[in-house]
């Protein structure tokens, strides 16, 4: 007999109280309870990031996470980047520079990006490419993934220097 459990999860601010098997990883539940199938499962291995969100700011691949062990914390998918149904500056970045073909590896590179430009927010091209040789690509050379983040980080900068704050 399977464990259920009762959880409550916070996906991009929304609390969604689950019962759930105690085997299910957090990609699971995030496309198949809460419906929300931007997070996409490549290889259920951890190997290539297409399944990456973001746990309390930071990446993680939701395939090797037992939704159990995100209660209580904050989560974020590819459905929170974009605002009232306008892209944000990553997203328009990747669109403006080609960074994605086929677009199923795309959520998880963005999730990438996101939670590393909030650490890192005037990161080098180089900081930039060992990062996002963390996923896998099967359509690209990475060039132009590379060159979004890297004009994202700068139009941040830009912005926060014109906020009168520092990046």
């Amino acid at each position: 007999m399977t464990e259920k459990l009762l959880i409550n999860l916070t996906v991009n601010g929304e609390d969604h109280d689950l019962v759930i098997e105690s085997r299910h990883t957090l990609v699971d539940v995030l496309r198949h309870q809460i419906g929300l199938t931007g997070t996409h499962v490549g290889c259920e291995h951890g190997i290539c990031g297409a399944c990456t969100v973001l746990l309390d700011g930071a990446p993680v691949r939701a395939c090797l996470v037992f939704a159990a062990q995100a209660e209580g914390r904050d989560i974020r998918t590819v459905e929170s980047l974009a605002g009232d149904g306008e892209m944000n500056d990553l997203q328009r970045a990747f669109s403006g520079h080609h960074g994605l073909q086929c677009g199923f590896c795309t959520p998880g590179f963005l999730m990438l990006a996101e939670g590393f430009l909030a650490e890192h927010p005037n990161p080098s091209r180089e900081e930039i490419r060992e990062v996002v040789s963390s996923n896998l690509c099967r359509c690209t050379g990475y060039q132009t993934i590379v060159d979004a983040i890297e004009d994202c980080a700068g139009q941040r900068a830009c912005a926060a220097e014109r906020e009168g704050r520092t990046a």
